[in-house]
């Protein structure tokens, strides 16, 4: 027998799914319109700026995205043909292949970022308070790590910008 979700229980489920939809779809909406890139392509690039020499394994990548390696490959692909990544061989695994974040790539990540930001702030963060930040920070480390991961992509700092490229 099902163990149904009391009224408060489904109120908040429904609030968390309602939220998650629109705050996506309205930064994925603000980010296409001020950069005319997509969010996968800000996801793959913010990716690869924060990881050690730029590049990342596909298969990485694409597990940190939740997406298959064939569906972050055909993606990588169109991204290569804008300049923005490019692959590398991957000499510890020849099945292997690194994505690499492109000059290209980072100067349209760093023009990207701002506006995204502003995004970011617009629809989430500057709604709730410091108290409903701190609640929402826990709610989220809680249930990532259910799933035995953390929030490693988080920033240690207050003031977080994109790693320089070197």
């Amino acid at each position: 027998m099902a163990n149904w979700l009391s009224d408060d229980e489904q109120r908040a489920w429904r609030a968390y799914r309602r939220m998650v939809l629109l705050v996506d779809a309205e930064i994925a909406r603000d980010l296409t319109r001020d950069t005319g890139m997509s969010m996968p392509d800000y996801q793959v690039l913010t990716a690869l700026s924060e990881a050690d020499g730029h590049r990342r394994r596909l298969t990485e990548l694409a597990a940190g995205m939740q997406w298959s390696a064939s569906r972050l490959s055909h993606h990588v692909s169109r991204m290569e043909q804008r300049g923005l990544v490019t692959r590398a061989e991957c000499s510890e695994d020849l099945r292997a292949a690194y994505v690499v974040l492109t000059d290209d790539g980072w100067s349209a990540l760093v023009a990207a970022a701002p506006d995204h930001v502003a995004s970011v702030r617009n629809h989430l963060i500057d709604l709730l308070t410091p108290e409903e930040h701190a609640m929402l920070t826990r709610i989220g480390e809680k249930v990532v790590s259910h799933f035995g991961e953390e929030c490693l992509d988080y920033p240690q700092s207050a003031k977080r910008k994109p790693v320089k490229r070197s």
